[in-house]
């Protein structure tokens, strides 16, 4: 063998225990970390737009496990999900779960506020207090079509008399 077939091996051994050294890298940073306990807790929501399996779940801000699954119950059309929480944090069982998103074109995530509660949620419990995403172009839809409150008008509410004042005034 010669001196650039010797060259050309050393750079492919480095490139395979690089390459491998990657894959250990990027299996660590995805929190699928071997060795590492977690316990399940589910959750049912209205809404989970944006969040899909592999999603974080935050306690303020601080990721503490992923959605593990998602599916449709079709009995009563609400989403359930399963949570996978490290072992090492503990959720009081009066802690609340909501899909919040990392702004408007950010992914979905379960954020969990904790509660006050002393007694905590085991494995395979459920987390009672769920607040599901909210859709902001049916909300900017309705601020931008809803009647304006002019007095007078159509639409349910009385119309205005003289003497009642409009805390906001016009705008």
């Amino acid at each position: 063998m010669g001196r650039a077939g010797f060259f050309e091996t050393i750079v492919g051994f480095l490139v395979v225990i690089v390459a491998i050294g990657f894959l250990f890298y990027s299996y660590g940073v995805s929190g699928s970390v071997a060795g590492k306990s977690q316990y399940r807790l589910d959750a049912v929501f209205g809404r989970v737009d944006g969040v899909a399996v592999g999603a974080d779940v935050r306690i303020a801000g601080v990721t503490v496990g992923s959605v593990a699954a998602q599916k449709l119950n079709t009995q009563t059309y609400e989403a359930d999900l399963s949570l996978l929480i490290n072992s090492g944090v503990p959720i009081p069982d009066d802690s609340i779960a909501k899909i919040s998103s990392d702004g408007l074109l950010g992914g979905g995530y379960v954020a969990i506020e904790p509660g006050a509660s002393e007694e905590y949620l085991v494995d395979g419990e459920r987390i009672a207090i769920t607040r599901g995403a909210v859709d902001f172009l049916s909300l900017a839809v309705q601020a931008f079509t809803a009647p304006s409150g002019g007095g007078g008008g159509g639409g349910d509410a009385p119309a205005k008399g003289p003497t009642e004042l409009e805390p906001l005034g016009d705008f």
